[in-house]
């Protein structure tokens, strides 16, 4: 057989199709259907041709025995389900919804009375099933607002237990202890009066919540770490992630982001508020099967469902609506739109009558500001913008490496390095009064304005100004620090808050100079618009726009920013302050690049994802990025057993049928579950030989009368004297195909906006090769090192030496540990380091490899796959061989 293994996963060059068959530069590209090509060629015989074209009629025009056929497509649609690392076909799967309607429409047929109208019994039947989305998506909204609620009051308890106790109630927190007090009050009392021993306890505490929450996400749910924003994106867009918004995730989401926040971390819960919405929002549709067999309206309900995460994480259903819009989908019709805004409607009612704060806020710093703002802050507020996009891609960039250090030398350590992280964290913030409360605590008082006697350590003294612009500053630059390192590791954790956090610590110590210049100099030109008897300058404006500014230079988010900052405060003045704020960072973040943290987080994880906001410009065609000569099927003449060793020898997802392998005439498509599931039913139900003769089109003649007479036939059938099984109905006879020549911008257009998992490349009726969406990203990346070459032997070589110096100072501290106990404790063994240096040594093998490691004493261990891909383990980076 001439089958081709080379496949486009492997080969990365860039492949062309034979100058004989290349068309003139001058002609002017077009997509081409079946149907144009075919007319237009003038290689294949006439015979082919005209068989191509039945084939065509047949299945635009023949009537497909419903039944049968929507019975069997249903069964291959669950084995799809359970496909890890896949992506879904969307052109498919609105064919199949097409069917299922169809199917729908002759069952309804069957249930009118004698008068031509429905019972009431499917009257009532059919409106609970049109009405069945908006019913799925209020039990989503009730259980999402449920949830955060829950986690608002655990987060809160758990914080504050660091610092103290209630004497009334050990189950409530400060605020709760001390309600209608200012400044505390006796019932709440900290854990010791010896200040020493509460640095003890809080760091005690915060290590223990770490541990406890990364030892859950890798005990239960390893995809329950990170924010999950980025593998959402491509979830939504059509990659399978099986288990990514299960069951279990949700639980172990909804139980640790707790104890993560609470540990001192700086992570947030703004991102995951996102994971465990979606997770509520797939795990309760999946129990009707309406949704449980659609993935376009899975679709709508997870990008509702994204949309209510951020609503009830800021109290902004507006702004979760427009988030959904700008970062999450890639698809959002207005029927999308409506079910998100209804969804944030849902949830954020149930938020607010859940009341978990007892304010009336379904936030803890929404803030209200009453005074106007003056045009000379202008020049400030460019300035806080500016330090909004200067941290985003700082914070960006170093991220990344930490990223590419933690995935090469800790992935084996995620306990331990949370543990060590929230030590660490807790042993530097508990000096500093803004570090050591939670942030979202410390972004309340942040925004407060300094009159009606509220104040925090003196934050509004005059007398402590340059005092609390040094705290303030140490503040941003530690949490900077924190975050680098902190985000990304095994427990849940977003980016939304800290950046919030940082922004807010950045922009009052702005406002709080600003004040000072303004009341040295009350009296110059540039403060002439501010009047004598009413303060001028609110330093907890300035926190709030960068807030603002941070939150938009990490993400690159613009209008959903503005309007979540708006509906956080709801004061209309500010509006423009904030839309000035945010276009100087978006432009700021632009000159370093484009997309937000959660979108090039998926590209480092080797996601096949398409964004809609990159504009390429390659200006060469399909067929330098193509795969040629892909392995393809005969339509005649394969036996089931050379069909079974081409599923055992490949490991493609879908296969082109054509005519022989001569003349390579496309006849169709199949893709590797359906022609799986045929030939296990023509093996074991109609126990059809092996050397049986497999046929995937059908003359049309005969396929007219097969489908007269066997309507309630088996879907794969075979006859004693022919000994050949038919496995026409398994095949798409129409697959889009485009010409060699069509513009690979086009292309990736056409991935983006229909959603195929796979394009063929046809020219004059003959099949010159296929593409994918992993074909284009290749190019892309291959196109953009050879733009931006880089050379990241330093980089390595200073990530070796980081590694060297904690392996010794852990092993320093193992030995001073072991005599301190006389031999009875040991931190590791001696099969533990050889198997970590194993592990560097596997690392260091290169992807996919298996190598040996020699620790410092010379003892050898054998380690696992290295690199990138090596194994399940690799946390979010695993890259399959998805078509």
């Amino acid at each position: 057989m001439n089958r081709n293994r080379a496949s486009s996963l492997d080969d990365p060059d860039p492949i062309t199709i034979p100058s004989s068959q290349q068309p003139s530069s001058r002609a002017l590209p077009r997509i081409k259907t079946y149907a144009t090509s075919v007319a237009s060629a003038g290689g294949p015989d006439s015979s082919s041709l005209t068989r191509r074209f039945s084939n065509l009629e047949s299945a635009i025009e023949e009537e497909p025995q419903i039944h049968v056929d929507h019975a069997v497509a249903e069964e291959i649609a669950e084995i799809k389900r359970y496909e890890d690392f896949t992506t879904i076909d969307w052109v498919q799967d609105a064919a199949r919804e097409q069917a299922r309607r169809k199917a729908r429409r002759v069952e309804r047929a069957g249930f009118f009375d004698d008068r031509g109208k429905l019972g009431w019994r499917r009257t009532l039947w059919e409106a609970y099933d049109a009405g069945q989305g908006w019913i799925v998506v209020t039990l989503i909204g009730i259980a999402i607002g449920l949830n955060a609620a829950f986690l608002n009051i655990a987060t809160e308890w758990l914080s504050d237990v660091k610092l103290g106790y209630c004497t009334t109630g050990f189950y409530l927190n400060e605020s709760f202890c001390c309600w209608g007090a200012e400044g505390g009050c006796p019932e709440w009392r900290r854990w010791s009066s010896f200040w020493p021993f509460n640095y003890i306890v809080y760091i005690a505490f915060a290590t223990l919540f770490a541990f406890t929450s990364a030892r859950l996400v890798k005990s239960f749910a390893p995809y329950a770490a990170g924010s999950g924003i980025s593998e959402i994106k491509c979830i939504i867009a059509g990659f399978v992630m099986k288990g990514f918004l299960g069951f279990w995730t949700l639980l172990i989401k909804s139980i640790g982001l707790p104890l993560a926040i609470a540990s001192g971390l700086s992570v947030g819960k703004e991102g995951p508020s996102v994971h465990y919405a979606v997770c509520t929002g797939n795990v309760i549709s999946r129990l009707f099967p309406k949704y449980r067999r659609n993935a376009a309206k899975t679709r709508e309900i997870l990008s509702a469902t994204a949309a209510a995460g951020v609503a009830v994480a800021f109290g902004s259903p507006i702004g979760g609506v427009l988030f959904s819009l700008e970062e999450m989908s890639n698809y959002f019709p207005l029927k999308t739109m409506w079910r998100s805004y209804y969804c944030c409607l849902v949830a954020t009612a149930v938020l607010a009558g859940m009341n978990p704060f007892r304010t009336g806020q379904l936030v803890m710093f929404t803030v209200q500001y009453d005074r106007d703002w003056h045009y000379f802050e202008v020049i400030f507020y460019i300035l806080i913008g500016i330090f909004g996009g200067l941290y985003g891609a700082f914070v960006m960039k170093w991220n990344f490496r930490v990223q590419a250090f933690r995935k090469r030398y800790l992935s084996q350590f995620p306990i331990l390095e949370a543990s060590l992280l929230a030590l660490g964290t807790a042993v530097l913030c508990y000096p500093n009064m803004f570090l050591r409360i939670d942030m979202t605590e410390s972004m309340e008082i942040l925004f407060l304005e300094c009159e009606g006697g509220h104040d925090y350590d003196e934050l509004c003294d005059p007398a402590n100004r340059w005092r609390m612009v040094i705290t303030l500053f140490l503040a941003t630059v530690m949490r900077i620090f924190l975050v680098i390192i902190s985000y990304g590791c095994k427990v849940p954790a977003g980016i939304f808050v800290p950046s919030m956090a940082i922004g807010a610590s950045f922009g009052r110590m702005v406002g709080i100079m600003v004040q000072a210049l303004q009341q040295r100099f009350p009296d110059a030109a540039f403060f002439s618009s501010c009047q004598p008897d009413v303060p001028c300058i609110t330093p907890g404006t300035y926190a709030f726009l960068g807030a603002g500014a941070a939150l938009s230079g990490i993400m690159h988010l613009t209008i959903s920013v503005v309007v979540i900052m708006f509906e956080l405060t709801g004061a209309l003045t500010y509006i423009l302050p904030t839309m000035i704020v945010v276009g100087v960072t978006k432009a700021v973040s632009e000159r370093f690049g484009k997309g937000g943290i959660a979108d090039r987080m998926i590209f480092f994880n080797g996601f096949p994802f398409l964004d809609n906001k990159e504009e390429h410009n390659f200006g060469v065609p399909v067929s330098q990025t193509m795969t040629a000569d892909p392995t393809t099927l005969t339509a005649t003449g394969m036996t089931i057993a050379q069909v079974e060793d081409v599923l055992k020898e490949t490991k493609y997802q879908g296969f082109p049928i054509v005519e022989d392998w001569h003349s390579k005439v496309l006849l169709g498509h199949i893709g590797r579950t359906e022609l799986r599931y045929a030939l296990d039913r023509a093996l074991k139900d109609q126990l059809a030989s092996p050397h049986a003769t497999c046929n995937f089109i059908v003359a049309p003649a005969t396929s007219a009368v097969d489908t007269a007479t066997t309507s309630t036939a088996p879907p794969v059938t075979s006859t004693t004297t022919s000994a050949t099984v038919d496995f026409s109905k398994f095949v798409d006879p129409v697959p889009l195909a485009v010409h060699p020549r069509l513009p690979l911008e086009t292309v990736m257009e056409l991935f983006k906006k229909l959603g195929p998992r796979v394009i063929l490349v046809e020219h004059r009726g003959r099949l010159t090769g296929l593409v994918t969406i992993k074909d284009c990203l290749k190019y892309q990346f291959q196109v953009e090192a050879h733009d931006n070459p880089r050379d990241d032997s330093a980089q390595k070589v200073q990530q070796e030496w980081v590694w060297d110096v904690m392996r010794w100072f852990a092993e320093g501290l193992g030995e001073r540990v072991r005599r301190w106990s006389g031999g009875r404790v040991k931190l590791g063994d001696d099969r533990g380091a050889a198997g970590r240096a194993a592990m560097v040594g596997g690392r260091r093998g290169g992807e996919g490899e298996e190598a040996a490691g020699v620790d410092g004493w010379g003892r050898w261990g054998w380690g696992g796959r290295g690199g990138v891909g090596g194994s399940k383990e690799c946390g979010m980076m695993c890259k399959e061989d998805f078509v």
